[in-house]
C-alpha cells in the first residue's frame, strides 16, 4: 500500500512539474506577443507623423500616402502570428514606398523633424525583429514541450496548443541572402 501510493504521489508530482513547465512556457509567449504588439503600436503611432512629413514636401504622392495609410490600418487590425505578419509585410512594403518618394526631395531629407522620425522609425524597427526573435524563441521552446515526452501525453488534455511563428514573408528572406552594396562615392 505504502509502495502504491509513493508512485502516485511520485506520478502527481511529475504532472504537476509537467503543468507548471508548460503554463511557464505559455506565458512566456504570451510576454513575448505583448511585446510585439507594444513595438508595432510604437510604430503605427509613428507613421501619421511620417507621412504628414513627407506630404508637406511632396504634395503630388497621394497615392503612396494612401498605400501607407491603408497598409497601416490592415496591420493594426490583423489578428494572430500569421495574419500580423503578412500585414506588417505589407505595410513595410509600403514604408518602403515613402521613403523612397522621400528619396526625391532633399529639403525633406535635411529637416530635422524628418530625420528625428526616420531615426525612431529605425529604432523601433530594431526592437520589433528583438521581440519577434523572442517571441519566435519562445513560441518553439512551448512547442517542443507540447510534442515532446512526457509532456506530449498531458498538453493536449489540459489545454495546451502550439503557437504561430511570427515569419518573414520569403522575398524579405531573399533580401537577407543579397549582399549589401556599400558606395562610398556619395
Amino acid at each position: 500500500m505504502i509502495i502504491a501510493l509513493v508512485i502516485l504521489g511520485v506520478l502527481a508530482l511529475g504532472v504537476i512539474f509537467i503543468y507548471n513547465g508548460l503554463v511557464t512556457a505559455r506565458t512566456r509567449v504570451d510576454e513575448a506577443w505583448s511585446d510585439i504588439t507594444v513595438q508595432l503600436k510604437r510604430r503605427y503611432d509613428l507613421i501619421p507623423n511620417l507621412v504628414e512629413a513627407v506630404k508637406g514636401y511632396a504634395k503630388h504622392e497621394s497615392k503612396v500616402f494612401e498605400e501607407v495609410t491603408k497598409a497601416r490600418s490592415n496591420a493594426m487590425n490583423a489578428q494572430g502570428p500569421k495574419d500580423k505578419a503578412q500585414a506588417e509585410n505589407v505595410f513595410s512594403e509600403a514604408l518602403k514606398s515613402l521613403f523612397a518618394v522621400s528619396e526625391a526631395y532633399p529639403d525633406l531629407k535635411a529637416s530635422e523633424n524628418f530625420k528625428a522620425l526616420q531615426d525612431e522609425l529605425v529604432d523601433t524597427e530594431d526592437k520589433i525583429q528583438a521581440s519577434r526573435r523572442f517571441y519566435n524563441g519562445s513560441a518553439r521552446d512551448l512547442n517542443i514541450k507540447i510534442k515532446t515526452f512526457p509532456s506530449i501525453i498531458f498538453a493536449g488534455p489540459l489545454g495546451f496548443k502550439e503557437y504561430e511563428f511570427f515569419e518573414v514573408d520569403e522575398s524579405e528572406k531573399e533580401e537577407v541572402k543579397k549582399p549589401t552594396k556599400v558606395d562610398f562615392s556619395k
